[in-house]
């Protein structure tokens, strides 16, 4: 399976500039590619509580009508972060999108500080078979949490598509992090961030990468624009998954104790 990373530089509220390189980008994409995955929010950029009504869409709305057309006509899978309007209600969502139309739609689960007070979170996880590979997809601060790559590979995801939206000082814990989700699931991860200045003087980190099933990375992107082509080898899949599963492995229902010291504290058994 060959995955093209599209890191940008976005504008906050400005959907038609986004839109219109997002568009480009999947018109110039390899002829082989199968699948191009770009940042967080990448139509629409960050809105703030003020706007969010403005610049929010729902995902049968035109940006997203628009990259339906476009994978379409390249025959090729998009995934892309969009502000999400569903009747009044906003969230921060990424869709893998196919020739066929929208595939697979998730809402971000954990709110980053400048997401709260703007999005709804969302309070499902899914995956769902593209190409003969299981897809999930998280959304940036969701892959600071173990618990979100494990809820989609007990859901049997082989791919963890991850959409970003990080800055400094935070891009080194996101790549230990995106390692970690790799190497505890057994599964490919791709994260594809986004550079450049946004509002409220942020700086985006890039480091857009593309994780084995052992949790060693096969890419690496720097912190400018740039488009990286990475053939993912799926028998890898199998061989990280020949001697032990770690989801088959697991040791949850044994009781756990916390041992306090001899200071009048009692001690706490955890059933």
């Amino acid at each position: 399976m060959k995955v093209e990373l599209v890191q940008l530089a976005g504008r906050d509220g400005d959907t038609a500039y986004n839109l219109e390189r997002t568009l480009q980008a999947i018109a110039t994409c390899a002829p082989d590619t199968d699948l191009v995955v770009f940042p967080e929010t990448q139509l629409m950029g960050f809105p703030t509580a003020g706007n969010v009504h403005a610049v929010a869409e729902p995902l049968d709305g035109p940006s997203v009508q628009a990259v339906q057309r476009a994978a379409r006509e390249r025959d090729v899978a998009v995934v892309v972060g969009v502000a999400e309007n569903d009747a009044g209600t906003f969230y921060n969502t990424t869709v893998l999108i196919t020739p066929e139309g929208i595939a697979l739609r998730y809402r971000k689960t954990h709110l980053w500080a400048s997401d709260r007070g703007v999005f709804t979170p969302g309070d499902r996880y899914a995956t769902a078979l593209w190409k003969g590979i299981r897809v999930g997809i998280l959304i940036c601060f969701d892959i600071e949490f173990p618990e979100t790559a494990r809820a989609l590979g007990q859901l049997g995801a082989e791919l963890i598509i991850v959409t970003n939206g990080n800055m400094d000082p935070y891009g080194p814990t996101h790549r230990t992090a995106i390692m970690a989700r790799a190497q505890e699931n057994q599964a490919f991860a791709v994260m594809v961030n986004r550079v450049g200045e946004g509002d409220d003087n942020l700086i985006f980190a890039g480091g857009s990468a593309v994780v084995d099933p052992f949790g060693s990375l096969l890419c690496e992107a720097g912190r400018g624009e740039c488009r990286q082509i990475v053939e993912l080898d799926l028998d890898q899949l199998k061989a990280a998954r020949m001697d032990y599963r770690y989801l088959d492995e697991r040791r949850l229902s044994l009781p756990g104790e916390r041992i306090e010291h001899t200071d009048g504290r009692r001690e706490l058994l955890i059933p």
